[in-house]
């Protein structure tokens, strides 16, 4: 028999958290084939979400997937997100909330990743001109 993940009571209790102190609850979600949102509002595969009881109309969050309706330009449009896409929650007037890992993420195995090879003979080296990356901070923050 395999656990239940804890990741969808987690998901209400900040919902709840969010909107008893008055605050808005973002919901943030990583699209896949199955997320139902509209597409024009995505960016770098991810959409962020005002799950809100002001801007959103039969909102429910099941152990496998969070439905509502919601208004985007003006048009209603059924939103459908499984729980396993969801990235975080957090209030944003203080930017509290909780990040989760998405599960088809690649897991590193410190042994076998000690034991591969790496050639660097065929590594393309960077271009001249192209600026360093840079990584970029979440805007999520932890909760202690």
């Amino acid at each position: 028999m395999s656990e239940q993940s804890a990741k969808p009571y987690l998901v209400r209790a900040l919902y709840e958290w969010c909107t008893d102190h008055g605050y808005t609850p973002y919901l943030v979600v990583k699209v896949n084939e199955k997320t139902k949102v509209p597409m024009a509002y995505v960016r770098d595969g991810q959409i962020t979400l005002n799950v809100s009881n002001t801007a959103t109309q039969q909102l429910t969050m099941e152990n496998e997937w969070v439905l509502f309706n919601a208004r985007f330009n003006g048009t209603s449009q059924e939103v459908a997100v499984p729980m396993n896409a969801v990235i975080g929650l957090y209030a944003r007037e203080t930017g509290y909330g909780m990040g989760f890992t998405i599960p088809d993420a690649p897991v590193v195995d410190a042994a076998a990743d000690a034991q591969m090879e790496i050639d660097t003979t065929t590594a393309a080296p960077p271009a001249p001109n192209e600026p360093p990356k840079t990584k970029v901070r979440s805007h999520l923050s932890v909760v202690k």
